[in-house]
């Protein structure tokens, strides 16, 4: 399950990262896990959570996952343009994790909210796929 989980990343990370509207706003600022004092606004990838979802004839696993938008423009219209955006990549399908099969990919939740603590904006997209190895 841990190498699904992999390959979908690399995937979501490769589509991002090819996108011209993402890298106009975030350049290679899209992180696994953010160094210190990066530059705003950036993109993580949050939380992951795999599950068997093997049927009694094939193989398969669910992936629940997050990707996070920092960002300290003021107003939101900064955050919600890179989740727009990056909703509008994951949805095109064209995702291919190596090794598996991307059978679906769905939004689950999209929040947008203002932390008051870091005074910046922190934009959620929480996403459920489905994989099935390509063997």
């Amino acid at each position: 399950m841990a190498a699904a989980a992999l390959e979908l990343q690399k995937a979501i990370f490769a589509a991002l990262k090819a996108d011209p509207a993402v890298s106009a706003i975030v350049g290679n600022r899209i992180h696994d896990h953010a160094p210190a004092n990066v530059a705003f606004p950036y993109l993580t990838f949050g939380r992951t959570s795999s599950f068997d979802w093997s049927t009694g004839t094939e193989i398969g696993t669910e992936h629940l996952f997050t990707i996070h938008v920092w960002s300290k423009a003021k107003g939101k219209s900064e955050t919600l343009e890179l989740m727009g955006r990056v909703e509008e990549i994951l949805r095109d399908g064209s995702l291919a994790p190596q090794g598996h099969h991307l059978v679906n990919l769905t939004p689950d939740f999209a929040e947008s909210r203002f932390d008051e603590e870091l005074s910046l904006h922190h934009g959620l997209l929480r996403y459920r796929a489905v994989t099935e190895p390509t063997d």
